[in-house]
């Protein structure tokens, strides 16, 4: 029996890995954002820094651990076995659950996945006990009654003697407080430092750079001390006691010194002020990250290490009724544990790519300035919009037209002269803002012992200084206003899924047995491959369509274009047949497979459209015609994607509602349309293949063969429809493809003379 419990914390072990690398690609854009929105360096040299403070962090960690074994739930009132159950639904759920949201790079807390799966794993095992046979009940509570845990044998049992709830109030109460403080600190300091620095900030600097910098770093060494520091278990009691009874002295001492060493560097070696700030602020989160959320990772298998140490050392000791009660006392925690996860943080922190399609969903929200935007808007943010620009209007109206006037001046955007070519998402200031904004909240939550979670606070602060910093236009406010709500329903959606997944995860443990854990196991292999596949396809293509655009130049951008002009009628054409095939055989794969690859393309030109302002800004000056090209190509290839998938769709709905098929006539006189469809379409391809539009008139009289087909056809179903030959779905699906084949046609032709007038304009006619 002892085997297979060592088995079991192998498997925890094996599970904490695991955790390690999900938790890091979830809350590496705690401490990355700020340093990698501003460019602050090069991107390694950023990671060397976080890598560094992830160290430093871990050594940090250990008082932090008892979170696992009795924040959430009283391990007294389990038995060994139930507490390996509780343990083992933990972190299969805490891993399946981060990585789900990590594919999808939404970023999540670690701290509500872990804290909400020991509370449902809990809860789960506590009502399993409840629920048991009367003899085990009263068995139970002999127990602890004996222990001198219950006052009566005869005592009624609840929920409550077993979980720990006010610390789980006391979680959901910080997310709530800590979301509205972050986000209103975070746009009231950035409006104030932006009035203060402006865009234009490097004038500035140059005179109150070494103030600014002497107020930021002194909150974030402050925040090293209070959050670090003080924090860690070899640490003695009379030095945090010291800490925290000077905090005034230190803040002061810290504000002086760093004051002058900056302005020193200043004068002597030019000195970014800047850029140290955000450096070190990069550093002490980081540090903060691995000492506060080590936890979410490897304290619930450490805990189980702790229960199993307990178990190996009382020999003949039943599983079943072994109390765990001594899991309730501090236990040392060996410290290449901490250094062993703190390396394979590292080593994550650099590999993991699933991390940086977190950093870019809370960079896409924070950017100063606009394009593709990655959430739609919803009601709610149309209305705060809206209200925000209506308040606006009326603050205006009070403050003096000078005043505002001067306010307004400060949040000038640099002129094209002065940008960069390859922009930060924001600029050094804004990163300063966001580092020392969250070091001083995050330091203040801790003193207070409040339950802040640090990817609340880091992210709520990005968020709000980028309002303040009027990178919500109203061209992109609705959207990042959306997004946000879109971040923070995933992290009340994180508790929910968390407390659900391991509460079944327990009941699943208990009655399958170890079978049951195996399995599980397996499953989130098998869910962690799967998940790393999708997110590897979906990178590639993001990759695959910045990459298209890189690689556009003024002397390849026509050749490309044509290129994919023709792949395009090819597919267009072939899935047209597919269509057709699909309604006369019923067959709802081929129309499945149509839509598909259909939407594929109709993404990948969408993708191109969205981004026309990087193509065009890649272009000469003087190739205002290519640019207008490009525009005009994508707009007729659009409307071409649309009308085929406005055929495919109701069709897939006809097929898939078991609806009447097609008459015979019909499938003939669309194959027959698609007869001469592919003729103009291999016609019109030759054309812009070889460059040559002197025989346009054969693709005119195609086009108007088209035409002709089309019009009648339609006038043979109307007879249809007056014979009472089809039926109402028939006739409106049939009519539909009829026209939208119309619309496809006309836009080819479109597509056709756009090409045709872009080569003339080439070639100088």
């Amino acid at each position: 029996m002892e085997t297979i419990y060592l088995i079991l914390i192998i498997i925890l072990f094996a599970l904490a890995v695991t955790d390690l690398i999900v938790g890091v690609s979830n809350d590496a854009v705690n401490f990355l954002n700020a340093a990698v929105g501003s460019k602050v360096a090069k991107f390694r040299v950023i990671m060397i820094i976080a890598a560094l403070g992830i160290l430093a962090g871990t050594v940090f960690s250990s008082g932090m651990m008892e979170v696992a074994r009795k924040g959430i739930f009283h391990p007294q009132m389990f038995y060994f076995k139930e507490i390996m159950i509780i343990f083992l639904a933990v972190m299969i759920a805490d891993v399946l659950m981060l990585d789900i949201f990590n594919t999808f790079g939404l970023p999540t807390s670690t701290t509500v996945s872990i804290v909400f799966d020991l509370l449902g794993a809990a809860v789960g095992m506590a009502s399993i006990k409840l629920m048991s046979s009367p003899e085990n009940l009263q068995q139970f509570k002999q127990y602890l009654y004996d222990n001198r845990l219950i006052e009566s044998v005869n005592q009624s049992l609840n929920l409550g003697d077993f979980i720990n709830s006010s610390k789980a109030l006391a979680i959901i109460s910080g997310i709530l407080v800590s979301v509205a403080i972050a986000f209103t600190v975070g746009a009231i300091i950035q409006y104030i430092v932006r009035i203060a620095f402006s865009f234009d900030y490097k004038k500035r600097i140059s005179k109150f750079g070494a103030l600014w910098g002497g107020i930021a770093i002194t909150f974030i060494t402050y925040f090293i001390f209070i959050k670090g520091i003080s924090g860690a278990s070899f640490v003695t009691e009379d030095i945090q006691e010291w800490i925290k009874s000077n905090s005034g002295l230190l803040l002061l001492y810290s504000f002086l010194g760093w004051t002058i060493i900056l302005q020193i560097l200043y004068w002597l070696f030019k000195v970014n002020i800047l850029k140290i700030i955000v450096l070190v602020g990069t550093f002490s989160l980081a540090m903060a990250f691995a000492g506060n959320d080590l936890v979410n990772f490897i304290g619930v298998p450490i805990a189980g290490y702790n229960s199993y140490e307990i178990y190996a050392q009382s020999p003949g000791a039943n599983p079943d009724t072994l109390a765990m009660t001594q899991l309730g006392g501090k236990v040392a925690i060996p410290v290449y544990f901490l250094l062993g996860a703190g390396l394979i943080m590292v080593v994550t922190l650099f590999t993991s790519k699933k991390a940086k399609s977190v950093i870019k969903t809370s960079l896409d929200l924070a950017r100063q300035n606009t394009g593709d935007e990655r959430f739609k808007s919803n009601k709610v943010s149309k209305i705060l919009v809206r209200s925000s620009i209506e308040a606006v209007s009326g603050i205006k109206k009070i403050i003096p037209g000078k005043v505002s006037r001067a306010i307004e001046k400060q949040f000038e955007p640099l002129p094209p002269s002065k940008q960069e070519k390859d922009p930060p998402s924001f600029d050094l200031i804004r990163a300063s803002v966001i580092l020392t904004v969250s070091s001083a909240l995050i330091a203040l939550g801790t003193s207070l012992k409040l339950p802040l979670s640090t990817t609340y606070v880091t992210f709520m602060v990005a968020m709000g200084s980028s309002l303040a910093d009027k990178a919500w236009g109203r061209e992109s406010a609705v959207y990042r206003i959306a997004g946000v709500f879109n971040v923070i329903g995933g992290w009340f959606l994180t508790a929910l899924a968390a407390f659900t997944t391991a509460f079944i995860m327990a009941y699943i443990f208990y009655y399958g047995g170890f079978i049951a854990v195996f399995v599980m196991v397996g499953v989130a292999v098998f869910v962690f491959i799967k998940t790393k596949k999708i997110h590897a396809e979906r990178s590639k293509k993001q990759d695959d369509n910045i990459n298209a655009i890189l690689d556009l130049t003024d002397e390849n951008m026509s050749e490309k274009a044509k290129a994919s002009i023709i792949n395009n009628l090819k597919t267009i054409n072939e899935e047209y047949g597919y269509l057709i095939e699909g309604l006369k055989t019923e067959n709802i794969k081929t129309l499945k497979k149509a839509r598909k690859k259909i939407k594929k393309i109709t993404a990948d030109t969408k993708y191109m459209k969205d981004h026309i302002n990087l193509i065009i800004e890649k272009l000469h000056e003087e190739s205002v015609e290519t640019a207008h090209y490009i525009v005009t190509v994508l707009d007729y290839m659009r409307e071409m994607l649309h009308s085929i998938n406005f055929t495919i769709e109701p069709a897939l709905e006809h097929v898939d509602n078991n609806h009447k098929p097609l008459l015979k006539e019909q499938i003939k006189e669309l194959k027959q349309i698609h007869d001469t469809l592919s003729e103009m379409f291999e016609t019109i391809s030759n054309h812009i293949e070889n460059k040559d539009f002197s025989k346009q008139q054969t693709v005119l009289d195609l086009e108007e063969k088209v035409l002709k087909q089309i019009e009648s056809f339609n006038k043979s179903q109307i007879k249809r429809i007056k014979n009472g030959t089809v039926g109402t779905r028939n006739s409106i699906l049939y009519l539909n493809i009829l026209n939208e084949t119309k619309n496809l046609s006309l836009q080819a032709i479109n597509l056709y003379k756009a090409q045709r007038d872009f080569v003339d304009f080439k070639k100088g006619k």
